[in-house]
């Protein structure tokens, strides 16, 4: 459901049925994430930077311990899982990740700055996972909440299973 208008910083999404918004990819997404995060008055540092690259490299979630591995890797000394978890925990804060629940890993958001609802498809074999925006059965979850006097909810379905690729 996305019509193709371009993102902008800071937008919400508060029309549920309106997900008009790019998917950014490479440095428009790093453009994309810095601007959101010093919108929302962070700051943009060296060490938030590469967790966020190190990140968005991935299609499968990663945990705090895949990216801390790797950043180790490319920065020729330990970096600590722990200071890794507290940058994740600012990005899905801030909208630039989103948390797996049921594999205690992130995921990029690839357009920062806009709020809705999540739903992930993950697959059981190849670990990838997959955003889609389906507003029927969100709006639904959101009603029944509604109705059992819930309210500032975050959706977030995740729905486990075998991909396509890995059936073929």
């Amino acid at each position: 459901m996305r019509s193709g208008r371009p993102y902008i910083a800071g937008m919400t999404c508060t029309d549920m049925h309106d997900h008009s918004h790019a998917e950014h990819e490479g440095a428009a997404l790093v453009r994309a994430a810095r601007g959101a995060l010093t919108d929302a008055g962070e700051q943009w540092t060296d060490m938030r930077a590469d967790v966020f690259n190190a990140l968005a490299v991935n299609e499968a979630p990663a945990s705090a311990y895949d990216i801390a591995d790797a950043l180790s890797a490319q920065r020729g000394k330990r970096v600590a899982p722990n200071s890794v978890y507290r940058i994740l925990d600012l990005f899905v804060r801030t909208n630039l990740a989103n948390r797996i629940e049921s594999a205690n890993a992130y995921l990029v958001n690839r357009h920062p700055g806009c709020r809705h609802d999540c739903i992930f498809l993950i697959c059981d074999k190849c670990g990838i996972a997959e955003h889609i925006d389906d507003d029927r059965l969100t709006e639904g979850l959101r009603g029944a909440a509604g109705a059992a006097g819930f309210e500032e909810l975050k959706t977030v379905v995740e729905l486990r299973g075998v991909c396509a690729a890995c059936r073929g």
